[in-house]
């Protein structure tokens, strides 16, 4: 076949790159500044001995292309390179990292050599996704294999890794939803339960059902007032719950119902969850998959409506319970790419509802201190854990009784048993599975009894989010379903709880926020990562912000990005006191992102920078050396994923290509990608690790602040502009603004528009970057081998 040129992308999407006859197939010469990891090899068949290189080599004046076998090619490099029997070519495997692939210049009649782990990878991973477009032979193109990894992998995310995740409750898709890795009971039938007051839904479900006999799917009508004693009865009969539709009926009435499209975090996580939503939205509005973002919006207002608040997930067993609340922020940036003010109100009326239903009520609020916990209605064990999770909490119970663990906790499930110091047990671990942190020692067995931060925080921007949008948008108040509301009243609001924080939460001699225990009546010791999310929120003072930032970035500050605590909080390890996943050394997407948000909003965009930096190599290395893999968190002490904590680490386990990624880890590339500068994209790139970087770009790495809240120093951040016009409304951020704007002598920020500046001289500057005025889409190759 001739290596003859034409238009194609080399770096389309694999649907595309992979269609068409494959005697035409020849990627063409559409190629970008990417960077190449390998020399060019000598065109020389004679070669027999298989070398092991490790290099990054210059690329080749002439593009090349490999004609694939994949049945050949596939079973050559697992046979030679995959020598651990993991489906996937990483840098623990022990192969010679070079393989002879067949050219498609010579119709396969000569070979090239194709070195290293990531080519390898790559080339693994290719002839996967060409498999999956019914493929057996392929040309490939080098420029493929050796795309800029930060390239490859933000188009992987946008391009393959949110199709892999998107579920839809249609009868095409019911099969895979239904479908529940925490559901280990052999043989069981597939359950849909049906709010009850959606009769459409029921119509709709049954029909599939039908439809759908071989399933066996069994729909439920669930009853009109949903009590913790009805769900705790049907703890063994795990079922999806029904989320929105676009619902209408054709010329002869005829129901035509079509559910929508959502995106679940990826694993075991297989349905649409509180907190990751929110994230993943973010992840998809800066990619353009606006519909999919306004879908996951629509689904909690359905919940909100039908189940009285945005559930931990649509699983039966977290009806008792919700997750960290995002939504008015969620729906406002939604609302910021489809401008439909009614929709909005809609959106928007819901969140106040479950804030007045759920969040500011018994039994989350507490009426001392004005400020909510975590503390869900469920009872008993939580039915989704492995069958032996909580063997270790109950054994001591049973000796007592003398009977066998798996006894005891049948009759304590089935009442026949009552002990109340179990029974606060629950309460607690359900507490701490409802604040998404679930598990860590800062919550262990007091989480429905603390104040926390985060939660707080939420609220707070609940608060401030609902003053300024039914300012901005209706005028200073707002219908909703339960009478007219000012933006005066959520004003208000948000003052009494931000003067509360500062009571209860703030502590002045170590410049953090703390949770606050209200039975106990004192402030906790954990240091947790938490205590930035005030930065996010809006509800730190300019002292306290400058306070805050120095105080965190001297404890939660890792090689690997934000650490969720400090050791000394986390304690002592032990076999009988294992490691938690949210506490030291790990780090989690949602922390980075929040804090990156916050600190860029009141003026530490250099920090921003700095700390998204950090995560995204980390992210970015693995990716690299273990087979494109994206997991869900990282332990940022040692900056790896490969550890053995509890629940394990979701998104690794996959063979030859990752199809998913994971949720908001995804997001979190997409949107840290924003906040690089061109030089910091192109050192990513280069796998330049973060303190050598540093120190060659001469980036502050201490917590001062790079410019004033009232500019927004390029590159912009997805989403800083609109954060920034909601946050000017902000009491407390307005009084920051302020001070900042008073020491600095500039011009009044609130008389001022928002507008993109150049970075403020006082920040770090890039020397050597010679394309200073390139934009932050720049995919260019680093000219600095030193970097490397």
């Amino acid at each position: 076949m001739a290596d003859t040129q034409h238009t194609g992308d080399v770096h389309a999407p694999p649907s595309e790159y992979y269609s068409g006859p494959l005697a035409l197939k020849s990627a063409g010469i559409n190629r970008s500044r990417s960077r190449n990891y390998q020399f060019h090899a000598q065109q020389d068949d004679t070669q027999s001995k298989v070398r092991r290189r490790g290099s990054i080599d210059d690329k080749s004046r002439h593009p090349r292309r490999f004609l694939i076998d994949i049945a050949t090619i596939e079973q050559a490099i697992l046979e030679q390179e995959d020598t651990n029997g993991d489906y996937q070519i990483t840098i623990e495997d022990s192969g010679p990292k070079v393989l002879k692939v067949p050219t498609a210049a010579s119709n396969g009649n000569r070979t090239m050599e194709i070195r290293g782990t990531y080519m390898l990878s790559n080339l693994l991973q290719e002839m996967a996704l060409a498999k999956d477009c019914g493929l057996r032979q392929v040309v490939i193109d080098e420029d493929r294999l050796s795309e800029n990894p930060v390239n490859r992998l933000s188009r992987m995310i946008r391009t393959t890794f949110w199709n892999g995740l998107v579920r839809c409750m249609d009868e095409a898709g019911i099969q895979k939803i239904c479908a529940d890795p925490k559901n280990t009971k052999p043989g069981a039938q597939p359950i849909i339960y049906v709010p009850y007051g959606d009769p459409h839904a029921l119509e709709y479900y049954t029909g599939v059902a039908r439809d759908l006999s071989a399933l066996n799917i069994k729909v439920v009508r669930l009853p009109q007032d949903i009590t913790p004693q009805y769900v705790k009865s049907i703890n063994d009969q795990f079922g999806i719950l029904t989320l929105a539709a676009d619902v209408t009926h054709d010329a002869g009435g005829r129901l035509v119902y079509k559910p929508l499209p959502f995106v679940v975090p990826g694993g075991r996580f297989n349905e649409q969850y509180g907190w990751d939503s929110y994230f993943e939205a973010l992840g998809l509005l800066a990619d353009g998959r606006v519909q999919l973002a306004k879908n996951m919006v629509d689904n909690f207002v359905y919940e909100i409506k039908h189940y009285g608040k945005i559930l931990n997930a649509n699983r039966s067993y977290y009806l008792t319970r919700s997750q960290p609340p995002f939504l008015t922020d969620m729906a406002l940036k939604v609302y910021d790419a489809i401008g439909d003010t009614e929709w909005l109100q809609g959106a928007l009326s819901a969140a106040i509802t479950e804030y007045l239903s759920v969040w500011t009520c018994e039994p989350r609020l507490d009426p001392t201190t004005g400020l909510s916990c975590y503390h869900p209605t469920g009872i008993g064990m939580p039915p989704e854990t492995e069958s032996t999770h909580f063997d270790h909490i109950v054994g001591p119970y049973a000796e007592r009784l003398g009977i066998e663990v798996s006894e005891y906790k049948r009759l304590y499930a089935a009442d026949a048993i009552h002990e109340p110091e179990l029974d606060a047990y629950f309460v607690h671990d359900r507490a701490v599975r409802e604040s998404g942190h679930d598990t860590t020692y800062r919550l262990e067995r007091r989480c429905a009894s603390l104040a926390t931060v985060d939660l707080n925080c939420l609220l707070y921007r609940y608060e401030a989010d609902l003053a300024s949008a039914i300012d901005e948008h209706f005028g200073g108040q707002m219908t909703t379903d339960g009478g007219v509301t000012t933006a005066d009243e959520w004003r208000k609001r948000a003052e009494e709880r931000r003067v509360a924080m500062d009571k209860y939460l703030w502590n002045e001699a170590k410049g953090l926020y703390f949770d606050y225990d209200v039975e106990l009546e004192e402030q906790s010791a954990y240091e947790s990562v938490t205590a930035l999310w005030a930065l996010w929120a809006g509800c730190a003072s300019h002292d306290q912000a400058t306070r805050l930032v120095d105080a965190a970035c001297r404890r939660f500050e890792a090689a690997g990005g934000l650490v969720s605590g400090t050791e000394e909080s986390r304690g002592r390890i032990t076999l009988l006191r294992p490691n938690r996943q949210w506490d030291y050394p790990y780090g989690w997407a949602p922390h980075q992102m929040l804090a990156w948000c916050g600190l860029y909003a009141y003026g530490y965009a250099s920090v921003a920078r700095r700390l998204a930096y950090r995560w995204l190599y980390t992210i970015t290395r693995a990716f690299v050396d273990f087979n494109g893999v994206v997991p869900e968190k990282f332990d940022v002490v040692g900056m790896t994923h490969r550890f053995q904590v509890e629940y394990g680490n979701v998104g690794v386990d996959f063979k030859m290509v990752p199809r998913e990624g994971f949720g908001w880890m995804n997001a979190s590339y997409q949107v840290g990608l924003t906040y690089l500068t061109s030089h910091m994209r192109r050192a990513l790139g280069a796998l330049t690790e973060p303190e050598v970087f540093f120190a060659r770009a001469g980036w502050s790495t201490d917590a001062s602040a790079s410019h004033t809240p009232a500019s927004t120093p390029k590159p912009v951040p997805v989403f800083a502009m609109a954060d920034a016009r909601r946050l000017r409304g902000n009491s407390a951020l307005h009084c920051a603004l302020e001070a900042v704007l008073t020491t600095t002598d500039n011009p009044a920020y609130f008389d001022l528009p928002l507008t993109a500046v150049d970075d403020d001289p006082r920040s770090p500057a890039s020397p050597g970057d010679t394309d200073s005025t390139a934009d932050n889409s720049d995919t260019g190759e680093t000219g600095n081998k030193e970097l490397l």
